[in-house]
């Protein structure tokens, strides 16, 4: 039987007299390999649910009743169960067999959460955003540049569970990578707990250098022959998407700390010292953050006066062009009044003698621009 098909009468485990009951009704459906999230009853939510026992996976685990009742009756192992994007109904099930607390079930499926770390009795629930840098050839105004998920994790004595939100962040290559290192998985759930925190802590040092290549080509183009016609909307954009970064970053800063120095029952303390190396991972995306978005306001400052700069260029040589159109304007506007009696203006060469003082007047101020570099 498939543990998502199961997962329907898990909801009713009050009915058919708890645990025992739930069992006896699994075993009478056969099993459905719930690596393929396709052949679930309840859709793609279900992900994967394996057993593991001394940091090794054990075959034929069955559903997860099934493996929770094994776990618990020998007291060893645990039980990894992924889901992705479970609905109320499809988690109830899931709630009531852990006994999860309602609080931390109802963030786990609206997702949307801070990156937090909370306690519920002997139940841990934490909280991570992750991040993706969307590839694009140039960025532009409208450009996404950071695309964000979360993972929501649970965490027993003999349990993991794992929700995840968003397009990206799948836990198949961790999963693989932690059971090849048996001697780590052997270490109970507070190994997947900090395996995935160490994976998203890293995705953000990923991240942080693919958005520092945006900003120095940003800052290339600004500082170039022609930065004043760069796309202002190019730095808001970055500012924004590094806004998004920062929402997931900074907040996880408080909970893994409290993953690394405080006590945490769930949490072994040889566990704790890796958590340690995380958070100076993390430390470092944090700081680059930071760096980034003051050298933003940087950029985006040079650019804007780089754009003064060059409005005052343009309107020194539209001043300086006015002020030499102004010359034959007012010889012109003088001799086209039509009176009768004006000096020259019977004589032979008026005309010629007109058109030189026009001429030189306009050569002179010409060249005392150019001189002062204004034209």
């Amino acid at each position: 039987m498939s543990m998502a098909g199961n997962l329907r009468k898990v909801t009713g485990l009050g009915k058919v007299g708890g645990l025992r009951g739930v069992a006896r009704l699994a075993r009478r459906r056969l099993r459905v390999d719930l690596s393929h999230p396709a052949r679930s009853p309840l859709g793609s939510s279900v992900v994967n649910c394996v057993m593991y026992r001394d940091g090794s996976r054990v075959p034929e685990a069955g559903d997860v009743v099934e493996a929770v009742a094994r776990v618990r009756k020998a007291g060893d192992g645990f039980v990894w169960l992924g889901l992705h994007e479970p609905t109320d109904q499809e988690f109830a099930g899931i709630a009531e067999l852990f006994d999860l607390h309602p609080l931390a079930v109802e963030d786990a499926v609206e997702a949307h959460q801070r990156p937090k770390l909370e306690r519920y009795g002997e139940t841990l629930f934490a909280v991570f955003k992750t991040v993706c840098y969307v590839e694009h050839e140039e960025l532009t105004a409208t450009s996404e540049v950071v695309d964000t998920g979360e993972i929501m994790l649970f965490v027993g004595q003999d349990f993991v569970i794992t929700v995840r939100h968003g397009r990206h962040g799948s836990l198949g290559p961790l999963r693989e990578e932690l059971e090849s290192e048996p001697q780590q998985l052997a270490k109970g759930p507070a190994a997947v707990l900090h395996a995935i925190a160490d994976h998203v802590v890293d995705d953000y040092l990923s991240v942080t250098d693919s958005v520092q290549a945006d900003i120095d080509q940003v800052e290339t183009d600004v500082f170039a022959e022609n930065g004043a016609r760069v796309d202002p909307g190019r730095i808001y954009q970055l500012k924004r998407e590094l806004l998004e970064l920062k929402r997931a970053v900074v907040p996880l800063t408080r909970p893994v700390e409290d993953l690394a120095t405080r006590p945490i029952r769930v949490v072994d303390l040889e566990i704790q010292a890796y958590f340690r190396d995380v958070l100076d991972h993390l430390m470092r995306a944090k700081e680059q953050i930071a760096s980034f978005d003051e050298l933003l306001n940087s950029i985006l400052q040079a650019h804007l006066a780089q754009v003064t700069v060059a409005q005052n260029e343009d309107m020194r040589k539209i001043t300086a062009w006015a002020a030499v159109i102004a010359v034959p304007t007012m010889v012109c506007g003088v001799y086209g009044m039509n009176f009768d009696h004006m000096p020259e203006l019977h004589w032979r060469f008026g005309y010629p003698l007109a058109i030189g003082v026009i001429s030189v007047a306009c050569l002179v101020l010409y060249r005392g621009f150019r001189r002062n570099g204004w034209l």
